[in-house]
């Protein structure tokens, strides 16, 4: 029996974590959704739309260039991986094809995602955490100022807007990237390659990448938010909650991702 204990024991407790962790950001979430829908509905409160816009530029303007240049060596390196594969088969044309899915589908909404979790996801956290170490929440609270209203829904509701735009962006910079190999270095003719990726996209392809970028947006903005209130410890706790916030944002992204991809597979 205590081997069995100590055995189940270590799993149970991280089991009874993951669930108060997912628990805490779902009642993040709803209180943020309130907020930002019904709250002022009801004239307890409007959206701060400055704010809102300010963090649509922080997040979403400040970070193409960077999302840019990687997205589109991406492009570049997912053309050549895939050219060295199909030139076996003398099928070096269908580059267009694959990589104009790829980056619709898959690429350019994850990409982006971890781009931003590490560009802006961090600084959120940071910028929260250290609102809670100054007691600069607190104060919120003894204003009767709600912190969820003030803090969280102006970065959920700029991240919402603004992922599925940027994904949208980077999916054409990634075929771009993937062109410019295809038509430079491979010699496949421009029109012929733009006709095979506009022949191989559906609408379906665009639907997906856009629904995983709002999703991931909202994990993201949200995660970074939870584990800024949650900061204990003074700066060191600042900066082990920006570790947090990065870590666990890329692994909820991943499992988001694989859970959509499984499902649009099926239904779609």
């Amino acid at each position: 029996m205590r081997v069995l204990r100590a055995a189940f024991e270590p799993i149970g407790r991280s089991t009874l974590a993951l669930l108060e962790y997912l628990g805490g950001l779902a009642l993040l979430l709803w209180d943020g959704v309130w907020w930002m829908v019904v709250g002022p509905l009801r004239g307890k409160g409007r959206i701060r739309r400055e704010e809102s816009f300010f963090q649509m530029r922080r997040l979403g303007i400040d970070s193409l260039g960077i999302v840019a240049l990687v997205i589109f060596f991406v492009g570049v390196i997912l053309a050549f991986q895939m050219a060295y594969v199909l030139k076996t088969l003398g099928v070096t044309e269908y580059v267009a094809n694959i990589t104009g899915v790829a980056m619709t589908r898959e690429m350019a909404p994850l990409l982006v995602a971890m781009v931003m979790t590490g560009f802006s996801g961090a600084a959120i956290t940071a910028e929260i955490g250290t609102m809670v170490v100054s007691e600069e929440v607190l104060a919120l609270e003894t204003s009767a100022l709600n912190p969820v209203r003030f803090l969280v829904v102006p970065r959920v509701l700029a991240s919402m807007v603004i992922m599925p735009f940027v994904s949208l962006v980077a999916t054409y910079i990634g075929i771009a990237g993937g062109f410019f190999v295809g038509n430079a270095l491979l010699g496949i003719e421009a029109e012929k390659y733009l006709s095979r990726t506009l022949d191989s996209l559906k609408y379906k392809d665009i639907f997906t990448g856009l629904v995983k970028a709002e999703a991931f947006g909202v994990l993201v903005a949200l995660i970074a938010c939870h584990e800024g209130f949650h900061v204990t410890g003074g700066a060191e706790g600042v900066g082990r909650a920006t570790t947090n916030a990065v870590v666990r944002s890329i692994v909820a992204i991943i499992v988001c991702d694989a859970l959509f991809t499984a499902f649009f597979y099926y239904f779609l």
